[in-house]
């Protein structure tokens, strides 16, 4: 792949604008149709598509939480560890109040929560049902 080619590629993971991300690796071509044209052809070139494909991957990957991240995320709620901001509205008298950011501990009804939501992930909380019938064999005949 040249040079002008990884341009084109990263440029194009930008906002995958094939138009825009061939002008930014071709700046000698200023027409819109030639380039729109030329970033088509691009796209088609096999080591072009797996790089992409590779980058678009790897941004997904560093984009969406990890199993174990949310695991330890929900273990730091139940155990009090992290915290969150909220708005808290004060009054300064006269009628006139005013708005400021403060930074809070999980609450009892979060801790629950996040321990609820680790306790399905380990299976805590199975409700197993035990039940014994005994069942009898009923006949009736009826007369025509």
């Amino acid at each position: 792949m040249t040079n002008a080619q990884r341009i084109f590629c990263d440029e194009y993971l930008i906002d995958l604008n094939g138009t825009r991300a061939y002008k930014v690796a071709y700046p000698n071509i200023k027409k819109d149709s030639t380039a729109r044209t030329n970033a088509s052809r691009l796209l088609t070139i096999a080591n072009i598509k797996c790089y992409i494909e590779e980058r678009m991957k790897e941004k997904e990957q560093e984009a969406i939480a990890t199993q174990d991240e949310v695991l330890k995320y929900l273990t730091s709620v139940l155990r009090g560890e992290s915290e969150s901001e909220v708005i808290v509205v004060e009054g300064n008298g006269d009628g006139c109040s005013s708005a400021r950011k403060i930074k809070k501990a999980p609450d009892e009804k979060e801790k629950l929560r996040a321990g609820e939501l680790l306790g399905k992930r380990y299976g805590l909380f199975i409700e197993k049902k035990d039940i014994n019938a005994n069942i009898t064999e009923i006949k009736v005949e009826l007369d025509d």
